[in-house]
């Protein structure tokens, strides 16, 4: 990850290992999403990986919420932010921008309730990515 690669175009097509990987992050199957986005992602010879990275990486910050991780969700969502912030605001059909706010938004909460009350997260914040029609 150096400033070298960063991305100058993001085509939106995706492979079908990425889409698949989407749809399931869409439907909150965070952990099954995570299998079809790192196969696109070490398929990837672009920079347009790092979107892959990126979801599949909110991906499982999520997972980690639910699972009542707080240490590895704010973990997770530092490491999916520096992927994103080297996207532009749309990549591959998605709203990159958007997703970076979902996470922030995921953030404030998990650091708001802290380590003890993570089962009281407000599941609305798992928002599904936004696709471009």
């Amino acid at each position: 990850m150096n400033s070298s690669n960063k991305p100058n175009e993001c085509p939106e097509s995706l492979p079908e290992e990425a889409q698949v990987g989407i749809r399931l992050f869409n439907e909150g199957k965070y952990f099954e999403a995570h299998e079809h986005l790192e196969i696109a992602w070490r398929a990837e010879p672009s920079s347009k990986r790092y979107l892959y990275i990126g979801v599949l990486q909110a991906g499982v910050a999520y997972y980690h919420i639910q699972q009542g991780n707080y240490r590895g969700a704010l973990k997770v969502i530092a490491r999916s932010r520096r992927w994103l912030n080297q996207l532009p605001a749309w990549c591959g059909g998605i709203h990159v921008a958007k997703l970076r706010q979902d996470l922030d938004a995921a953030e404030t909460e998990v650091r708001r309730l802290g380590p003890q009350n993570l089962d009281r997260f407000n599941k609305d914040l798992f928002q599904p990515l936004e696709l471009r029609s």
